[in-house]
């Protein structure tokens, strides 16, 4: 009887043992699945590190990006991203900076061929007039700037400012319309209204 109890009792360690072992190869089988996968992913993207790229036209340069990190991803997308933030340098032909943009994160949209830039967006125009706000859109076929959040106007020469709920704007950011405006300016000397730079 004891004999007949031992066999039992090795048959359902045999058992126990099999399936553990199972179970562990399944373990590592699926640690090398996601192993393999996260190479994949990490293949199909390219990061730059202190990225500068000239953006010309007829041998004349028209702006300068920079940025911490660049990642180009090699998927059906073709997006580049900038996690660590981007600024762009806008030149006119005599080489003098027209504006300048900054974010904390942009995305290119290669297919929609459309730039977002978010996250404390600051558009600094050469006369010193700035436009602030969260969300900013550039699309390259309508050569237009929008955005659908608030926004603010500071005037260059400090005697006051313009907030909006959203805005659109030509590539220069001199036709600027506004959606529900308001704000207010110092009027100094004969000049009613101040310098808006826009």
């Amino acid at each position: 009887m004891n004999t007949q109890r031992t066999q039992h009792i090795l048959a359902r360690i045999s058992v126990l043992f099999c399936v553990l072992t199972f179970l562990a190869s399944c373990e590592n089988d699926m640690r090398d699945i996601d192993r393999i996968a996260s190479l994949t992913e990490e293949e199909a993207v390219d990061i730059s590190k202190n990225v500068s790229v000239t953006y010309s036209d007829s041998a004349k340069v028209k702006a300068v990006m920079t940025s911490p990190e660049m990642r180009v991803y090699h998927d059906s997308t073709g997006n580049s991203e900038f996690k660590k933030g981007v600024e762009i340098i806008f030149y006119d032909e005599a080489l003098k900076e027209t504006q300048r943009i900054t974010s904390n994160y942009a995305l290119m949209h290669q297919k929609e061929e459309l730039t977002e830039f978010r996250d404390n967006v600051v558009i600094t125009k050469a006369d010193g007039s700035i436009i602030k706000t969260e969300e900013l859109f550039y699309d390259e076929k309508k050569q237009r700037y929008y955005n659908t959040v608030p926004i603010i106007f500071f005037f260059s020469d400090e005697r006051g400012n313009q907030a909006a709920t959203s805005f659109s704007s030509d590539a220069g950011f001199n036709r600027i319309e506004m959606e529900s405006p308001t704000g207010y300016w110092i009027s100094r000397d004969n000049n009613l209204f101040p310098s808006t730079g826009f």
